[in-house]
């Protein structure tokens, strides 16, 4: 990933990022209903893997405190939240709303 981290969040693209951690258990079972989601939309979102303990101020600028924690960003606005894991449906769902 190059650039920083206001300018990917800046895209005209929806943005979905995953804060997340490698020793943590929800995220590892998030992850493949990212993978699919990522396959399933196609250009028209980009997924984007943040793990908290290599970033640790981009975690705490965004109250990160828990994982996984999901963002929505688009145009550098934040349109949606959450943390935990969510089932593909509740994804899809979540960027027709949104994105």
């Amino acid at each position: 990933m190059t650039g920083t981290f206001e300018e990917l969040i800046a895209s005209e693209t929806p943005i979905l990022i995953d804060f997340f951690a490698e020793w943590c258990g929800p995220c590892k079972v998030l992850s493949p209903t990212l993978q699919q989601l990522a396959q399933d939309q196609g250009d028209t979102i980009k997924i984007v893997k943040i793990d908290v303990d290599r970033n640790p101020k981009l975690a705490s600028k965004y109250k990160v405190s828990g994982v996984p924690t999901l963002m929505l960003f688009k145009k550098s606005e934040l349109k949606w939240r959450q943390s935990g894991v969510l089932s593909l449906p509740q994804l899809k769902g979540i960027i027709e709303k949104f994105a």
